[in-house]
């Protein structure tokens, strides 16, 4: 990029705008989340595919650089089977065990973690409480927490944070419940925002705190835009609740009601709690299709995310599974879907969809501690976010949507630099 002085482009000159005097939300990671699925697919690979995969996600030379990851605490639908960590009616948890994971997750937790550095920001999400706990006597369906299990499901979250430190996975952070308000053919439980807030309040926070585990980052809500502002407002305008969280986490799984992404509702909860994170928990591209594993909408949807979300505030990112396999599983329902990378576990073949590469132009190149910057392009049909990293190189990712090639330019402190978008594109400009 070659700078020139500009000190008022025209409006006939299509220019992204950037102001590093102005800043907002510094970036806590981007990354995705390390389930049975995953795990179980890796561990089908031959070794020096799983080695590749290790680098193509967590080497930041090599790689995208990954910093941050979600697991499941016990199933989910990314789980090839369901499971509980407890003997049925066991609400002292004596029988509690994680050796499930021993065989698939953990290996890759750990392997995922060296390849970053040796230190990865992981989280965990249940999907459901054991069966015994809820109402409806099931994993699946829906169903509530029993008013009589509160504390021991409290405790629960605990137990597996400390058997998971104690086999050397720090853990950075929770959330309470996965889709709280899903009732779904898998794991689910439902909470309604007042029953969170006072699940948080009078029972996870509490114990938490008394564990010695008050330091974890407690993430609320972790279901789609649709709903994040009546939930986090619920939760956040009381104190005793909102002591405990340290913010709210979303999907962006609203489109299922025809919707369009509601960056806006992300935005209001920025607005009313700013003092409060946004953390995007997961997305992915629903109903696989092998013959549509090099659609370039794939890597779109992500980008057009990433952007919007950032520009509302969002300071952490999470991709759903960083793997699946040939049928975009194994999942025990059939709720196959795309991830950035599949295994072709028949003949041993790694298959890098696009999203993989639209992740790693932001991943690669905005690194934790990165602070959000005044940034704005004067044509809709450029889609941009602007960070400074702490090393104090400057990045600005452009994205065109569209079918036009457009001429424009990057404008700071009337200096202007002018490139070409291409239509479908997405590029990282770094200003050093």
């Amino acid at each position: 990029l070659n700078f020139v002085e500009n000190k008022q482009p025209f409006e006939t000159e299509p220019t992204i705008f950037v102001d590093p005097t102005i800043k907002y939300q510094t970036l806590v990671g981007i990354g995705g989340a390390l389930t049975d699925a995953s795990a179980e697919t890796f561990a089908k690979l031959s070794k020096k595919n799983q080695q590749e995969l290790l680098a193509a996600y967590y080497n930041k030379d090599k790689g995208i650089g990954y910093t941050l990851a979600r697991t499941n605490i016990a199933s989910c639908d990314f789980s090839s089977a369901s499971y509980a960590y407890v003997q049925d009616n066991d609400k002292d948890l004596k029988t509690f065990s994680v050796a499930h994971d021993e065989q698939y997750k953990i290996p890759l937790i750990k392997q995922a973690t060296a390849a970053a550095g040796g230190k990865l920001a992981l989280y965990v999400s249940p999907w459901s409480p054991p069966a015994w706990m809820k109402d409806n006597n099931s994993l699946i369906k829906g169903g509530h927490l029993l008013p009589q299990y509160r504390q021991s499901w409290a405790n629960h979250y605990v137990k597996f944070i400390k058997a998971y430190e104690a086999m050397g996975m720090p853990i950075w952070g929770l959330s309470v419940q996965n889709e709280p308000m899903a009732k779904q053919i898998w794991e689910s439980c439902v909470y309604t925002a007042e029953e969170e807030r006072d699940f948080i309040k009078n029972f996870l926070g509490p114990t938490l705190q008394k564990s010695g585990l008050g330091s974890k980052k407690l993430i609320a809500w972790d279901h789609n835009r649709d709903q994040i502002f009546q939930r986090a407002s619920t939760i956040l305008n009381d104190k005793e609740a909102a002591k405990y969280v340290w913010g709210i986490g979303f999907h962006w799984y609203e489109t299922w009601t025809g919707s369009g992404m509601q960056f806006g509702n992300v935005r209001q909860v920025h607005e009313a709690y700013p003092n409060k994170a946004l953390i995007f928990t997961e997305g992915c591209k629903e109903k696989y299709d092998v013959n549509k594993l090099d659609d370039w909408t794939l890597g779109e949807r992500y980008g057009y995310s990433m952007i919007n979300d950032f520009n509302a505030g969002t300071a952490a990112w999470t991709d759903w599974n960083i793997l699946l396999d040939e049928n975009g599983g194994p999942n025990h329902v059939g709720n196959f879907c795309f991830a950035p990378v599949h295994a072709d576990t028949k003949n041993d073949k790694l298959i890098y969809t696009n999203a993989y590469y639209y992740m790693g132009h932001f991943s690669k190149f905005i690194r934790p501690g990165a602070k959000r910057i005044g940034s704005a392009s004067s044509r809709d049909l450029l889609q941009s976010t602007s960070f400074l990293n702490a090393d104090g190189k400057l990045v600005v990712v452009v994205m065109n949507q569209s079918d036009e090639k457009l001429k424009y330019s990057l404008w700071i402190k009337g200096m202007a630099a002018t490139t070409t978008s291409l239509p479908h594109s997405i590029a990282t400009l770094v200003v050093e």
